[in-house]
């Protein structure tokens, strides 16, 4: 039997809990891969509780939950006690949300797991705790580090309509003109043809690259960041045999007939990317950290402490973040 996948609590005052116990239920209606949830089995009970869910918890081993996970939902102790209530973190959330992280990526590295797949945590309630890193993929990054290396981790944003790379991620908008450069966009560029290729079956991947500026820079009348920086950048994957195109006029790279035309779109900033495929695929875009030596998917959303415990939290981007994680294990194994 094949290793199961590694799945976080996230912010336990969010709807991690609650979607994770949703795609549970209808694990054999949504032909789900079998995956084991890294929590307190004791916050897990109280939460099916609260959402009225009878579905039954079995406390093992990562090498146990594949076995298990046809019968319970498979639950491997975190080692903390989670008292956060939905809706109201407190001083349990951040060490369990980052416990539950370490040990996912330590049991894929150990073989325990095939990927991890991540719940959505609270940036801010990590930051109050002392949480040094900007976000998930960066700290995942410093757990992926050998010899003292971390990789470069890019974010992809994926959905079968349209997948998207933010070369600048998590940026005020004043501080991508000067974050962005000719070598980042093609350290990018290339990490996403790599695994494009090695993980998704893709065997020549072609990317759009989207301008800074309005209109790609109208020839420099919106400015000059296009013919400086992201036109090089592009000039420099094509001759590295990368079929990369642009830079492109961000207004029209996304409508249907645009998107036949390439694999991923390599976006600028933050907003960029995310506004097109958040508004195509909301429900269903998974995000995807590549450059890493172990698959991670998690859901294109966030916490949504408002619905957290109200039981009408969609777990359809969950589901997406599982499939795809076995569909990209499979195709890199």
């Amino acid at each position: 039997m094949s290793a199961p996948l590694a799945l976080t609590l996230g912010e336990p005052a969010g709807i991690g809990p609650d979607i994770a116990l949703a795609a549970w239920a209808r694990r054999a209606e949504l032909a789900l891969p079998p995956f084991y949830l890294l929590a307190d089995p004791a916050f897990i009970a109280r939460r099916a509780t609260l959402l009225k869910l009878d579905i039954p918890l079995a406390a093992v081993t990562p090498k146990q939950a594949a076995e298990a996970f046809a019968t319970a939902l498979p639950i491997v102790d975190i080692g903390l006690r989670v008292t956060a209530q939905p809706g109201h973190p407190d001083d349990s959330s951040a060490p369990a949300a980052i416990a539950a992280i370490d040990r996912a990526v330590a049991d894929v590295r150990a073989g325990h797991a095939a990927a991890v797949v991540t719940n959505p945590i609270a940036k801010s309630v990590l930051y109050r705790s002392g949480f040094a890193e900007p976000g998930h993929t960066e700290y995942l990054a410093k757990l992926a580090a050998e010899n003292g290396v971390a990789p470069h981790p890019v974010m992809m944003l994926w959905s079968p309509e349209l997948a998207v790379v933010p070369v600048t991620i998590h940026l005020p908008l004043r501080q991508v003109f000067d974050a962005l450069t000719t070598d980042l966009i093609v350290q990018t560029g290339r990490i996403v043809a790599q695994d494009l290729r090695q993980r998704f079956g893709i065997a020549a991947p072609r990317l759009a690259i989207a301008g800074l500026n309005p209109h790609a820079g109208e020839q420099g009348t919106l400015g000059d960041e296009d013919a400086a920086i992201v036109q090089p950048a592009v000039a420099r994957l094509f001759a590295e045999g990368i079929d990369a195109r642009g830079p492109l006029p961000a207004d029209t790279m996304f409508h249907e007939r645009a998107r036949k035309g390439y694999d991923a779109a390599l976006c600028m900033y933050h907003d960029q990317a995310l506004i097109p495929i958040k508004t195509i695929a909301f429900d269903h875009g998974v995000n995807v950290t590549l450059g890493l030596p172990f698959v991670r998917t998690s859901p294109d959303h966030g916490t949504a402490f408002d619905i957290a415990g109200m039981g009408s939290a969609n777990p359809g981007s969950l589901v997406a973040a599982l499939k795809l994680a076995a569909r990209l294990t499979a195709k890199s194994a």
